[in-house]
């Protein structure tokens, strides 16, 4: 009896160590995905370690993703059929080295979608909606704590000091990059499920660092799309169901609305000063209208991935000569029009497609319950295409945005019971319907 019920303590013990040691797996990998590793490099300038310790976790996740996906295979398999036309993308996206002009750079390059495509598969497999939230928001608060620490101690790695002085970066490459990161962050917190009144002064703590962080960093867009967002998600919790298409073409509006809202005032100032003249944008529309004459060329699938603007392409100089400056452009400050590049519009309407089946599933889910984390992959969405609106958060590099988009279509439920609300309104209508 006593050596029985010491193997279970036993069992129970390292069950919850793997438990609490995958969740620290996840918030590593979470964190690298968001480039917040990077500062390590920037800590020991030159030296050969940081390199070989960011190259040793970018393997380490993604082997121990793969290794867990091949172990859970049954519910990877039923995870990853949630969402075919993903795969399609994704295939087509490796293969895109076919038909680039930098052959070797994108074939090279197409691991990060490899490592994104593992851990999103990964992350959606083995948590529910519910954890994957807590993750999240731990794993940006994390960060916000983090930036402030390196903020106070070490200015120089944490604030910029020339093109944007005194602007905050915290511990990622730059400050609009940091201003979406705290948006995901008070996102998460804000649908954060809470289970006591404790949790919940942490949770307005967390918001108000991550908003302050937002001030801080100084980035127009990111304040845009965080207090659009906040209006959006407020008003979807105060009005549920309303009836199938009235609230499919009343969410499908208020999507455009949020887009086009964060493209027009995160650059009022320059529309403004524009009048009379031709308003660009910041140059924003010089360099578009360069690339779409370039995507004539190759409509159908595009330059490949990263090609366009590598630094061996002539385009990527060719745009920067279109503002007048000898500059080589990063991206496009669109990430529709840079995965258009990327894929041709054949990737971007496979894309348009997965986005909006899985937004219009995450409005079924949003408001078929009222828990709070249910509303999340909703509010991802609409963040994504906000956020792209003017930035280039898709494709590019190794990132957490296209990591979460995969997590957030592969976790979305296709189907989902109704709630309490919907299925009254279901019998009201019934009732109506034998009246008749």
């Amino acid at each position: 009896m006593y050596n029985s019920t010491t193997n279970l303590k036993t069992k129970l013990i390292k069950k919850q160590f793997w438990k609490i040691a995958e969740k620290v797996f996840v918030i590593v990998g979470l964190t690298f995905f968001t480039g917040a590793f990077d500062i390590g490099l920037t800590l020991f300038t030159g030296a050969l370690l940081p390199s070989f310790i960011r190259t040793a976790i970018r393997y380490f996740i993604w082997v121990t993703s793969l290794l867990i996906i091949c172990l859970d295979w049954k519910s990877a398999l039923r995870t990853a059929n949630r969402e075919k036309l993903l795969w399609i993308l994704t295939a087509i996206i490796l293969l895109s080295f076919l038909w680039s002009d930098v052959y070797s750079e994108t074939l090279s390059n197409n691991r990060e979608v490899l490592q994104m495509t593992s851990f999103g598969l990964y992350f959606a497999t083995r948590f529910s909606l519910k954890e994957q939230v807590k993750l999240v928001a731990l794993t940006f608060s994390i960060g916000a704590l983090l930036s402030i620490f390196f903020a106070l101690f070490i200015p120089a790695i944490a604030i910029h000091e020339r093109d944007h002085n005194g602007a905050w970066r915290g511990i990622y490459d730059y400050k609009n990059t940091f201003g979406s990161m705290m948006i995901i962050n008070s996102l998460a917190l804000f649908l954060l499920p809470i289970d006591n009144p404790r949790s919940r002064i942490y949770q307005k703590i967390g918001i108000a660092i991550a908003l302050a962080m937002i001030l801080l960093c100084t980035s127009k867009t990111s304040l845009v799309v965080c207090s659009i967002l906040v209006l959006i998600l407020s008003f979807y919790r105060k009005f549920r169901w309303r009836g199938k298409v009235t609230v499919l073409f009343l969410d499908i509006g208020i999507l455009i609305l949020g887009c086009v809202g964060t493209l027009v005032i995160s650059n009022w100032a320059t529309l403004i000063t524009s009048l009379g003249r031709d308003p660009t944008l910041t140059g924003r529309t010089l360099i578009w209208n360069f690339i779409f004459m370039k995507l004539e060329d190759k409509p159908w699938l595009g330059y490949g991935r990263s090609a366009f603007w590598s630094h061996q392409s002539k385009y990527a100089a060719e745009a920067g000569q279109t503002l007048g400056y000898g500059l080589i452009l990063p991206h496009a400050h669109n990430g529709f029009i840079d995965i258009t590049l990327d894929v041709g519009y054949i990737g971007l309407f496979i894309f348009i497609i997965i986005y909006f089946t899985a937004f219009m599933r995450s409005i079924k889910q949003a408001y078929a319950t009222n828990n709070p984390e249910d509303m999340w992959p909703l509010g991802f969405l609409i963040f994504l295409a906000m956020n792209n609106m003017t930035e280039s958060y898709l494709l590019r590099l190794s990132n957490i945005y296209w990591t979460l988009f995969i997590t957030v279509v592969l976790s979305v439920q296709q189907t989902r019971p109704a709630s309490n609300l919907v299925g009254k309104w279901n019998l009201r209508k019934n009732k109506q319907i034998r009246k008749t």
